[in-house]
């Protein structure tokens, strides 16, 4: 399937998913997540979620990490839709955050982090059996992930979908996803 036709039916079955169903999934991307190893990590780079895109609730995750491992700093994203390019800043909780013109929480602080990430946990609608992912199609997440050295981690509410057939040389693959049922691999 090519991306559109992957985006369309992932949007359309993420959609029919009740906030219930979206919390009991987070929770078990949640589990996932407390099972990575975090030895050496110093920082971590989350997306914040669109709840009416019910994306997994990536507060849960930054949450758990910041009570588990409170020496990682952590740091989240600010698009900017007119380069298609994002900022990076550290994370200082939710009061510190409001919804910008796409309804994308974003930090409200202009305080930038520019040093180096060790992971980064990657959006996506769907995900195929070799580490390549569906977003919404802005190119966002693959330009800013073809220079990071970091462990890119994908969440995904649902297993893979069969092969994207339109990945192209800029496409940056994962390193691993998580499922709410398991952690794929796809590097060693």
């Amino acid at each position: 399937m090519t991306k559109a036709e992957i985006r369309k039916q992932e949007t359309a079955r993420r959609k029919a998913l009740s906030l219930q169903q979206v919390i009991a999934l987070s929770e078990k991307l949640l589990h996932q997540f407390s099972t990575l190893d975090f030895g050496g990590m110093q920082t971590v780079h989350f997306f914040l979620p669109i709840e009416e895109n019910n994306e997994p609730d990536t507060f849960m995750l930054i949450k758990w990490l910041k009570m588990h491992e409170p020496q990682i700093k952590i740091i989240v994203p600010k698009a900017d839709f007119t380069t298609s390019l994002m900022t990076h800043h550290p994370y200082n909780g939710e009061d510190e955050l409001q919804k910008s013109l796409f309804n994308i929480l974003e930090p409200v602080l202009d305080e930038q982090y520019t040093g180096k990430i060790d992971m980064v946990i990657v959006p996506l609608l769907a995900f195929d059996s070799r580490g390549y992912r569906v977003g919404y199609g802005k190119g966002f997440y693959d330009r800013f992930l073809e220079n990071q050295d970091a462990l890119k981690v994908g969440l995904s509410l649902f297993e893979s979908v069969d092969t994207i057939s339109d990945t192209h040389d800029n496409d940056v693959p994962l390193d691993l996803c998580l499922t709410p049922e398991r952690i794929v691999r796809f590097k060693d």
